[in-house]
């Protein structure tokens, strides 16, 4: 028996698109006896609260039907989408996948575990389905899944529920076909192939895992749909952030197994470039433009922009006052020379002239102090955004994540923009990325002059990040084991960092999240991002332990 694996880039509330994205998809795919989608690819994936639109659900039914009818003379095909919920429970809809054959919809299969991860708030719109259940195809029994192969199936992890596969084994259960919306995060897939694996050699059943790909709002999806044997053995893959149509053969296993680099500087670099290119399409938008600075981040970002984009749709702009250095204009405009996009270049300091002017019987008596210098990053963005109104470019924010975590950033300043590519990314990883794309490119893309420079804002005469901060490799690792780890203040004290620079680092993250709350939207790459899995008050108090 033969299996279509559509791995597909939807766009979420595109229900005509992803209608004709997964009819063009069945019509290329070689001979196959049943097609899966990922889930919910119909509606798109995440829905959010487009699932509380009773017309929205409906029309998504309408788009199905006319999806059966269309390819009436094709084998069945498995699609996810939202199912309204017309029996007890108190949440309006089932996650569900539908089988369209012979020009309708025949049955239906329900999530029966709903994650309860915060990126998704499954149990806003869900009811849990009662039971996972068998399709009966081909001779075949498959047991059908959807999105829970990675929830705690095999273990213990979910008490409230028998597990999933021990279920469908006992129901005679062939093989196991996981439909699947699971996003990106560095590392994750070897995590992702080593469970699957496991779980197929424990329960001795072939498992067929279909992935969504593409970028949709934070979150990126990478792929890498794939098929283990009833060993544990991989035995075919489908590319990686890219889309991908993969037939795999039950009775014969094997097939092709897309290479793959699973290094954290390739992973990051594809995922930023996909999630890139996806917001800026499916937000109706061809090109970007930026501040080029002379620095790390803006010179990775538009590396990304150029590699996502095309260098004819990134324009770089440069904004020297009278603390931007000459060899920070040259850096940027070498920058922009290898990626070939072009510049401009709009001089500050009449500006700032009249600002100073304007402020000054206001400012009397006063000593200049931060206050000048968030001045003249919000002079940036005024221009930055009139030149993304103008030109109708969405303006990329080039803050990292470490600056966004301890708020060495100007609200309305170089935080303003459509789109943070690189704000969940740590200074120290911006600096191994760009050394990467060195490496891998066999020519110097980012300047090594960029790369070796202390970072600087360059708001003040010989300022760098490094008069504020601690050093960034030191940074990094206390906002790793303090955000990512969930590691409280004792913990890190006893790990051997400094009381001092502890203690100012956690008010200094505490004290930043209101600049946070006003973020541009920024693309998710790690295990905790700010945006949708963050969730902190912003009017509190916290004391010591």
């Amino acid at each position: 028996m033969k299996i279509a694996l559509l791995q597909l880039n939807p766009t979420v509330g595109d229900l005509a698109g992803n209608k004709d994205l997964i009819a063009r998809a069945i019509r290329r795919a070689p001979d196959f006896d049943l097609a899966v989608t990922s889930e919910l690819v119909l509606p798109g994936y995440p829905p959010c609260d487009l699932l509380l639109n009773e017309e929205f659900v409906e029309r998504s039914w309408q788009a199905l039907n006319g999806l059966a009818e269309e390819l009436v003379d094709l084998p069945p095909i498995l699609v996810g989408l939202a199912e309204p919920n017309t029996s007890a429970g108190d949440r309006p809809l089932f996650n569900s996948a539908a089988l369209i054959r012979g020009g309708k919809v025949t049955e239906t299969f329900q999530k029966s575990m709903l994650s309860g991860c915060d990126l998704f708030h499954e149990g806003r719109y869900f009811q849990r389905g009662k039971e996972p259940r068998v399709l009966q195809i081909e001779g075949k029994s498959l047991g059908i899944l959807i999105g829970e192969l990675l929830l705690g199936s095999g273990d213990n992890e979910r008490r409230d529920r028998p597990d999933p596969i021990a279920e469908l084994r006992a129901k005679g259960a062939d093989a196991i076909v996981n439909l699947s919306a699971s996003p990106f995060t560095a590392g994750k897939q070897l995590l992702r192939e080593a469970r699957l694996s496991d779980l197929a050699r424990k329960y001795r059943l072939p498992i067929v895992y279909v992935n969504q790909v593409g970028g949709n709002d934070d979150l990126i999806f990478d792929g890498r749909s794939c098929f283990f044997d009833a060993a544990g053995r991989l035995t075919a893959r489908g590319r990686g952030f890219a889309e991908d149509i993969l037939v795999i053969d039950l009775d014969r296993p094997g097939g092709s197994i897309a290479t793959d680099d699973p290094t954290p500087e390739a992973e990051v670099w594809r995922a930023l470039v996909l999630g890139t290119r996806d917001y800026v399409h499916k937000c109706g938008f061809s090109s970007v433009l930026l501040g080029l600075s002379g620095g790390i981040d803006s010179s990775l970002v538009a590396a990304i922009a150029v590699q996502a984009l095309g260098p004819n749709n990134v324009l770089g702009v440069l904004l020297p006052s009278p603390y931007t250095r000459q060899s920070s204009i040259d850096d940027a405009q070498a920058l922009a020379a290898n990626l070939g996009i072009k510049t401009i270049t709009i001089r500050l300091t009449d500006i700032m002239g009249s600002f100073e002017l304007e402020l000054a019987e206001h400012f009397a008596g006063q000593p200049e102090d931060v206050t000048e210098e968030n001045i003249q990053a919000r002079i940036r963005s005024t221009l930055l955004m009139a030149l993304s109104n103008k030109n109708g470019s969405i303006l990329l924010a080039t803050g990292n994540k470490s600056e966004l975590s301890v708020g060495y950033c100007t609200i309305y300043g170089d935080m303003a923009g459509g789109l943070a590519v690189i704000s969940d990314l740590p200074k120290t990883m911006v600096c191994r990325i760009a050394e990467w794309l060195n490496s891998t490119s066999g020519k110097s893309i980012i300047p090594p002059s960029i790369i070796k420079k202390p970072p600087s804002a360059e708001l003040r005469p010989g300022q760098t990040d490094q008069d504020s901060l601690p050093p960034y490799p030191l940074l990094d690792e206390i906002l790793k084991r303090y955000i990512d780890e969930h590691q409280s203040r004792t913990d890190l004290l006893e790990a051997g960092f400094d009381n001092a620079v502890v203690d100012r680092v956690i008010s200094l993250v505490k004290n930043a999240e209101f600049k946070r709350l006003q973020a541009a939207p920024g693309l998710k790459v790690t295990d905790r991002s700010f945006g949708r899995g963050w969730r902190m008050p912003v009017a509190c108090r916290i004391g010591q332990a």
